[in-house]
């Protein structure tokens, strides 16, 4: 309806002036009932460079640990929808000073660090300024983005964005997402600002990371609503193909597309290493890799989201693996669900995939009977407003471990790690949810 509407005040024959005053007028009340939702999300999850990124490049001289100095970031991202009005926001929650960000655009990616022929648009702050400061333990949204070549609204393709930023100065402590699984680029440092430039010739750097950048949203339609897909590296897409796109959540969101057009986003706040009820406090000084546990951080990366109506929730085993009993997961679901639930949001238990023969702790049959005691629970114990049996569609029943087409790393080669699903796991997952539980469908 609302492509439609766009459409005709632009196409039909000049009205009488009255009417056409009417029309406008309905125009203007349908876009005042749009409002912002998240398109694209990366959980912050500590100060760089603790954490798990995947075929990170050896930045030691680039982007040394003390952070950056007087460098411009390019990052892409692939927003899950499209519009005319964006705007992204910044977070420096793990960082201990100050830090200016200026020299913003965003663009279109036209491929490695290269902007799209006149796509690219400055970004500014504050009702207009240059530049904003994030304050330690803060984060700031930038003014409304109009990427005008845009349509009001469009369903995801294989279009990317490009955030282009300079940080004046040293920046300390740099807050950022390590498993991006996303080639971004970098000038040096002390390189100055160059997000106005379309070229990539200031960007000989890669990274495998998003930093600073941990939301973009659209001006949506009223009605859009957003799935977040939560949990630990299974969600964050270790082992799916680097710039591949293919983890569970990507796979879920082309099947909602598909079903729902426009009228459905589905966003990654998935964590490598992340635990339910674990650490029991997280300390920025001493950052644990996985960041703080999913309750810790769940009204900053999942209630905060605008637009949210249902969560997808897969997470446990590193719980598992770190010790944790039974009974606390349990109680660590209980408690994330009912406050999920006092926010009027679903939420779909997800059971947890097998870890059984891989390396470590999460390996062993003791812990895999517990692993399936947990999957019990999320199946039968009605906490949950429907069930994913991802468990189920990638279990090996001869073997009780991954099955063998799923191992194989699609990354990289080899083996796989008998814990992370490749490219074809991440799809059997995803296919097996079905689609009534979630919005845009039921």
């Amino acid at each position: 309806m609302h492509l439609t509407r766009f459409y005709i005040l632009r196409t039909v024959k000049p009205l009488p002036t009255r009417i056409a005053i009417l029309a406008l007028a309905a125009a203007a009340s349908l876009h005042a009932a749009d409002s912002w939702v998240a398109c694209w999300t990366a959980a912050a999850h500590g100060p760089y460079p603790t954490g798990n990124a995947v075929a990170q490049p050896d930045l030691r001289d680039i982007l040394p640990a003390a952070g950056a100095n007087d460098q411009t970031f390019r990052l892409i991202v692939k927003p899950d929808l499209w519009g005319k009005r964006i705007r992204l926001r910044f977070t420096n929650v793990f960082g201990d000073r100050p830090i200016t960000i200026d020299g913003a655009y965003a663009g279109m990616h036209a491929g490695a660090g290269r902007i799209g022929p006149h796509t690219n648009r400055p970004v500014l702050f504050d009702r207009g300024k240059p530049a904003a400061t994030v304050e330690p333990g803060k984060f700031v949204y930038s003014d409304p983005v109009t990427l005008d070549y845009l349509p009001p609204i469009a369903a995801p393709d294989a279009r990317k964005l490009a955030v282009s930023f300079h940080i004046a100065g040293a920046s300390g402590p740099l807050t950022w997402h390590a498993k991006a699984l996303t080639t971004s680029y970098l000038t040096g440092p002390r390189a100055g600002s160059h997000g106005g430039e379309e070229a990539s010739d200031a960007f000989p750097f890669t990274t495998t990371s998003w930093y600073l950048l941990d939301e973009v949203e659209v001006m949506a339609p009223a009605g859009t609503k957003v799935v977040a897909a939560f949990g630990d590296s299974i969600t964050d897409g270790t082992n799916s193909t680097i710039n591949g796109d293919d983890r569970w959540p990507d796979f879920l969101s082309q099947r909602l597309h598909a079903s729902a057009g426009t009228r459905v986003v589905v966003v990654n706040t998935g964590i490598g290493g992340n635990r339910i009820v674990g650490p029991e406090t997280y300390d920025k000084t001493k950052p644990f890799s996985g960041g703080p546990s999913a309750l810790d951080r769940l009204d900053r990366d999942v209630l905060s989201i605008p637009g949210l109506d249902t969560v997808v929730w897969l997470e446990g085993i590193n719980d598992i693996g770190a010790g944790a009993s039974v009974e606390a997961v349990e109680e660590g679901f209980r408690k994330g669900v009912a406050r999920l639930h006092e926010r009027h949001i679903r939420v779909v238990g997800a059971t947890i995939t097998s870890a059984l023969s891989s390396a470590g702790a999460s390996g062993t049959p003791e812990a895999d009977a517990k692993r399936k005691a947990i999957n019990q629970f999320i199946r039968t114990a009605g906490v949950f407003d429907g069930v994913a049996d991802f468990d189920a569609a990638s279990i090996d029943t001869a073997t009780g471990a991954l099955r063998p087409a799923f191992q194989p790393t699609s990354s990289i080669g080899g083996p796989g790690d008998r814990l992370h699903p490749n490219r074809a796991g991440y799809q059997a997952m995803a296919g097996s949810i079905d689609l009534k539980l979630l919005p845009g469908t039921r």
